[in-house]
């Protein structure tokens, strides 16, 4: 979002960080093992391609670099705040603009952007006794890597997409290892190799072969579309691989039992790994299936009264994805937190704007994750959506921008339309794309090209819009940076920044400004 504010000339640009360095989810989850299962030529921005991958699915110390590099390229980490916390964010309709506090000051702006992902605050389980245990207890998104598991006896809660990575690296050092899984997944192989010398030389020197080869990914990840969404039966195929993939890795029939699903293959998230059924087989694991009944300082007692002798306990339980913490720190003009304006039920246009809360963007917002692609291509088509609403605003000299709640809830209507007959909501499982209500939030139901398609341009009829009292019913005058204006050439810097950034001539953007360093 910052890269495509500034190459539209808007360079006054506040990013508040709650931590010391850029890179979320791939700063955060460092666990063993950690990778991307989405090809790393298409789980990239599409204007900073990177010919230097290592592999066709990029392990996080290599996406972290990345995602550093960009910040550094492209002259983000200057505009960066480190060791801000948001700690609230409150729309000042008087002042028609969003005043945030944060752990280290307070700052005001026209427009708010929340890039706070799902998968950022992980989620522990309510299990009674949680508190008590006395042994070594974290969450793979918190790695406690002072802690040495050699010769311990771990305990792991949980078996999606981070459990099955970490598993097979701790697997050989631990001397037991129990994984307790609620749901087994379904886990397919991954095709994952290194790219070689020749390929790497290749993409340098001739960058239209690594967009070919992205755009090949692209459109194979999206015929996964018609499986997940058109017709459930055309997913046999990848079941009868994942029945194969447990077969080669676990020749024990009681082990394989447990390790097979008992609901269609997609309705939870489809998993890749080559060596987690083989690591499951070892002498030193045991797989429980019987539900956790409490935490014992020393033990996992499970439902049917077996005590299991732990002293080490990792959480592989996700994040809270249905109920985005962000949510519960931002307030409208009457103070109502976006959290309880949802309640259970997370719901936005275009999965990105929210009646009642003006000049507010979320990016990988309600409705706007994947099942089967990259999230990098959804998050850059919400940002052409946010470019193109700022845009709006400023062509036609308006201040505010707030969704009609009519057409959001039409909007909704129409996704959950859409989810009606997909594998998430007919597939027999409970996953974390489901709210309390079952329904999934989470999702996007369709073709990525579809959505991008849909956030191509902004929808005025869709929105209130306020026109700058200054403005005379024209363009704002006064309001914009200099620089901003200067960049655009009428719009020209408009095409140069392929049709996502804010055009820059005098217009209605109010600078983001500094409100002071107070401490709340």
């Amino acid at each position: 979002m910052a890269v495509r504010l500034k190459q539209a000339g808007l360079d006054d640009i506040v990013l508040l960080e709650r931590a010391d360095d850029v890179g979320g989810t791939w700063r955060d989850n460092d666990y063993p093992g950690a990778a991307c299962d989405v090809p790393s030529h298409l789980y990239s921005f599409s204007f900073a391609p990177n010919p230097a991958w290592s592999r066709s699915f990029s392990p996080q110390p290599e996406i972290w670099d990345y995602l550093r590099r960009v910040a550094k390229d492209y002259d983000v980490v200057r505009h960066v705040r480190f060791g801000h916390d948001v700690t609230e964010a409150r729309w000042e309709p008087e002042a028609n603009r969003w005043r945030v506090h944060t752990s280290g000051g307070t700052v005001t702006a026209q427009f708010l952007v929340s890039g706070c992902g799902p998968l950022a605050d992980p989620a522990l389980p309510d299990i009674p006794g949680i508190g008590t245990f006395a042994g070594s207890m974290f969450h793979s998104a918190a790695w406690d890597h002072e802690r040495d598991l050699t010769g311990r006896r771990v305990a792991v809660v949980g078996t999606g997409a981070s459990a099955i990575q970490f598993i097979p690296e701790i697997q050989p050092d631990a001397g037991e290892l129990r994984v307790f899984q609620r749901t087994p997944p379904w886990v397919i192989p991954r095709h994952d190799r290194d790219i070689t010398r020749l390929e790497t030389r290749l993409f340098h020197r001739v960058p239209l072969a690594q967009r070919i080869a992205r755009t090949c990914i692209y459109w194979g990840r999206e015929n996964y579309v018609f499986g997940f969404v058109k017709n459930p039966r055309l997913l046999k195929a990848a079941e009868r691989l994942a029945r194969a993939n447990l077969r080669r890795g676990v020749k024990d029939p009681e082990l394989r039992r447990k390790l097979t699903p008992d609901y269609t293959i997609g309705c939870k998230r489809i998993l890749l790994s080559n060596d987690y059924y083989p690591a499951l087989a070892r002498p030193n694991v045991e797989v429980v299936t019987d539900p956790i009944a409490e935490i014992r300082p020393d033990a996992v007692v499970t439902r049917d009264g077996t005590r299991h002798e732990v002293d080490t306990i990792i959480f592989g339980t996700g994040f809270q994805v249905a109920d985005p913490p962000i949510a519960q720190r931002i307030r409208d003009a009457d103070g109502v937190l976006l959290s309880d304006r949802w309640g259970d039920d997370v719901q936005a246009l275009r999965g990105t704007t929210v009646a009642g809360y003006p000049n507010l963007f979320i990016l990988a917002g309600p409705n706007t994750g994947l099942g089967h692609s990259s999230q990098v291509f959804m998050i850059e088509a919400q940002i052409a959506y946010t470019m193109a609403a700022l845009r709006y605003a400023h062509d036609h000299g308006a201040d505010r921008l707030e969704p009609r709640a009519e057409a959001q809830q039409a909007y909704t209507r129409e996704v959950e339309e859409r989810m009606s007959g997909t594998v998430w909501v007919s597939g027999g499982c409970d996953s974390w794309y489901l709210n309390d209500r079952g329904r999934n939030t989470t999702l996007w139901p369709g073709f990525t090209w579809d959505y991008a398609l849909r956030t191509r341009r902004f929808d005025p009829g869709s929105y209130h819009v306020r026109t700058a009292p200054e403005s005379g019913g024209g363009r704002a005058r006064g309001s914009l940076p200099r620089a901003l204006a200067r960049a655009s050439g009428g719009g020209r810097g408009w095409r140069r920044a392929g049709g996502a950034a804010v055009t820059a001539a005098e217009g209605g953007l109010r600078r983001v400004r500094d409100a002071g360093r107070r401490t709340p």
